[in-house]
């Protein structure tokens, strides 16, 4: 029996959190959650869930080209994300869903063939699919950090005319925002960031980080930037929650990570429904009260009741008509 395996859950835990390429797997699981909890709640609002889980998908085929050719799966996945998300930015403005379909059916072909022809060891091609979160790099942890901080500060800096164009493009059109462009450039973001997602989570995760934190934040508030500081913890939530837990059962991370996001996005929809209904009932009560005070007669004032007003009202009762005698 190993240090590692002695079937007590919070040693086996405590002991692996000591290893380095855990630690490292760690920081890179934080690092993703943070920069995809920067565009998920935009992705969400823009209604680009399809078109960034393709963008996932399609850099599944620039790293299996890669792969194959004798390059870096890093840059293959980072020209095959960046390329698609462009092209389906550029091509897909008025039927995204059925060009990103077309696109994606294309280079998922592309895909498995690359995988099929590749004459290495299986594992490194289906890693692409399920990730290698535990064989971070150091080199890896470099590139990662570079590209959260580049990515964070494009979305800063791109805040303002990002969220006008996302809310009301329209609008933003006819008020100078080149909203193609900031398309095209949000598009390439959510390139940047599946390129690296896809080497770290796998394709088949991605959309566990990339979609669903965003998601359950833009559930529970209407604030853009709430929503993105939320979306931001759900992640990092899920991706560090999800490693820690899978070490010591020696389990796929997918597995929690797409349970803990699953579970975080039921809790916001059930925290969503049971404010509809707060507010449902304050709008019946309010109603209610409405036609009760729409019915009722008109209240006659306090001061009616005084000696002089009665004396006036009196005396007028009694004067005599105009041609009495």
């Amino acid at each position: 029996m190993s240090a590692f395996d002695t079937g007590n859950w919070w040693a086996d835990t405590t002991a692996l959190l000591g290893v380095d390429f855990v630690q490292h797997a760690i920081i890179a699981a934080l690092l993703l959650g943070i920069v995809s909890g920067a565009i998920a709640p935009l992705i969400v609002m823009r209604r680009m869930s399809f078109a960034a889980h393709s963008t996932g998908e399609l850099a599944l085929m620039g790293a299996a080209a890669a792969l194959l050719f004798g390059y870096g799966v890093s840059f293959g996945a980072l020209v095959g994300a960046v390329a698609a998300a462009m092209l389906l930015a550029l091509l897909g403005m008025r039927e995204q869903d059925s060009i990103v379909a077309v696109v994606l059916s294309f280079g998922m072909g592309l895909s498995v063939l690359f995988i099929y022809l590749y004459p290495g060891r299986s594992s490194a091609a289906f890693s692409l699919l399920t990730g290698q979160i535990v064989g971070v790099s150091s080199a890896s942890l470099g590139v990662l950090a570079g590209v959260a901080a580049l990515v964070v500060a494009v979305v800063g800096v791109l805040w303002r005319p990002l969220l006008f164009a996302t809310v009301d493009p329209v609008l933003a059109a006819a008020s100078g925002v080149r909203v193609q462009l900031l398309s095209v450039l949000f598009a390439a973001l959510i390139g940047v960031v599946a390129s690296q997602g896809v080497q770290i989570v796998g394709a088949l995760l991605l959309i566990a980080l990339l979609i669903t934190p965003g998601a359950a934040a833009v559930k529970v508030t209407a604030n853009p930037v709430i929503a993105v500081l939320l979306s931001g913890i759900f992640s990092v939530t899920a991706a560090v929650g999800g490693l820690v837990l899978s070490l010591a059962p020696g389990l796929p991370v997918s597995v929690f990570v797409t349970t803990i996001s699953f579970v975080i996005y039921l809790a916001c929809r059930l925290i969503a429904w049971l404010r509809g209904r707060r507010v449902s009932a304050d709008e019946v009560r309010a109603r209610e009260y409405r036609e009760a005070a729409a019915l009722a007669p008109p209240a006659i004032p306090d001061s009616a009741s005084s000696p002089e007003l009665q004396a006036q009202i009196g005396a007028e009762l009694n004067e005599p008509t105009p041609g009495h005698h």
